[in-house]
């Protein structure tokens, strides 16, 4: 099910100026910054604009399309986010709780005093990376667990914001799968707690063989140096499988899934009657809970590119907009509570509760990763700008 689609001076934006972020994307593909580009932007509940452009993949000259399928990257970690918030809504995990009571292995090399809310906050100390693993393993959620239970910390808990890759994410939705009574694998209990719920048909935890044909290739179009070896980003897309469980980033959607999931956070966590999140875990998942310390991950881009220091403006497995003049892919324009995700050189969402807006991008051509937050804050300050009303 789609999206209502308005006109968008109905819904508060001019639409000349809304217009302009297509004349953007449309430059940035022709000058081959990347391949292609998927965006959905809405407010009030209805969609304001819905626009597909360029290249599921340049080389073979195949257009992208509206149904396309998608690698979320990290821009899936929001839908682990919501699992893990649902159960702590149920009861059946708290914030505080340690991760040693659930996965007792894990308190290995002194990490018993690790708790949920650390991993939701990127502060637990943890390798951001699992150790190196065969192949056949890498989309192995248990395998990846018993892998990081083994390592010691990097840290003591709470004392840092180290902004995990891959492993916080797999060890919640361990958690989750243990304290989930019918036994099921992370991947169907995303599909039966999120997607179904939201109407997203089209999205899945690894790779059904029915989305499969219409997967966007992973190409790395900007092979400039910086956070993640391109060569290991283009290999996940082949590498998924229908069983595949990479909770940090192995998620598939297609727009019209993404905008519902984002319009689902805007409206309070709820959308066409079905609810999975209440507004009050919202209004606390979506406050800054790393006070002014800055995110390592960023630690690259401050030396390679003379980024400023900021803080890490992390809400309970959101990024937020926070305050200040510094790289923001929210848009420099939007509120300090606007909250989302960001994905590998290609995907954001976000949801600017002040203005009532949602906004949904993926994309084809990888960015190196500085160079796409530089990206989105562009083209997201076109449409906060469009707001008139």
């Amino acid at each position: 099910m789609s999206l209502e689609q308005r006109n968008p001076q109905d819904l508060g934006f001019d639409p000349g100026r809304l217009s302009a972020v297509e004349t953007a994307i449309a430059g940035d593909i022709d000058r081959e910054h990347y391949d292609g580009a998927a965006l959905a932007v809405g407010r009030r509940g209805a969609l304001a604009l819905f626009s597909v452009q360029g290249y599921a993949h340049r080389e073979s000259g195949r257009a992208l399309k509206e149904d396309d399928v998608f690698l979320t990257f990290s821009s899936g970690k929001q839908f682990t986010t919501a699992a893990v918030l649902q159960y702590v809504e149920r009861g059946r995990l708290h914030l505080h709780q340690p991760v040693a009571d659930l996965i007792p292995e894990f308190a290995q090399h002194g990490k018993g005093k690790i708790a949920l809310h650390h991993l939701l906050t990127h502060t637990s100390g943890i390798v951001p990376f699992p150790p190196p693993l065969p192949p056949e393993h890498t989309f192995d959620l248990q395998r990846v667990v018993e892998a990081v239970c083994g390592t010691p910390p990097e840290s003591r808990p709470g004392e840092r914001v180290r902004y995990s890759v891959i492993t916080a994410h797999a060890v919640m939705a361990e958690m989750v799968r243990r304290v989930d009574d019918s036994g099921r694998p992370f991947r169907q209990i995303v599909e039966d707690e999120i997607f179904a719920p939201l109407g997203m048909t089209d999205t899945a935890l690894g790779i059904p063989d029915r989305l499969r044909e219409r997967l966007c290739p992973v190409v790395v179009r900007d092979r400039r140096p910086g956070l993640l070896d391109p060569d290991l980003i283009e290999g996940i897309g082949e590498a998924l499988r229908p069983e595949s469980e990479m909770p940090a980033g192995g998620f598939v959607t297609t727009l019209s899934d993404f905008a519902r999931f984002a319009d689902a956070l805007r409206a309070g966590g709820v959308l066409d009657g079905k609810r999975i999140l209440s507004p009050a875990m919202l209004d606390l998942a979506t406050r800054n809970h790393t006070g002014q310390e800055p995110n390592d991950l960023w630690n690259y881009a401050v030396e390679a590119r003379d980024w400023p220091i900021f803080p890490a403006y992390l809400g309970l497995g959101f990024f937020l907009r926070g305050e200040g003049v510094h790289p923001a892919p929210f848009g420099s324009l939007a509120s300090s509570r606007t909250f989302g995700g960001i994905g590998a050189g290609s995907t954001t969402f976000f949801i600017d509760p002040e203005r009532d807006l949602f906004y949904a991008f993926l994309s084809t051509g990888l960015l190196e990763e500085s160079y796409s937050m530089e990206r989105h804050q562009r083209l997201a300050d076109i449409v906060h700008a469009a707001v008139v009303d």
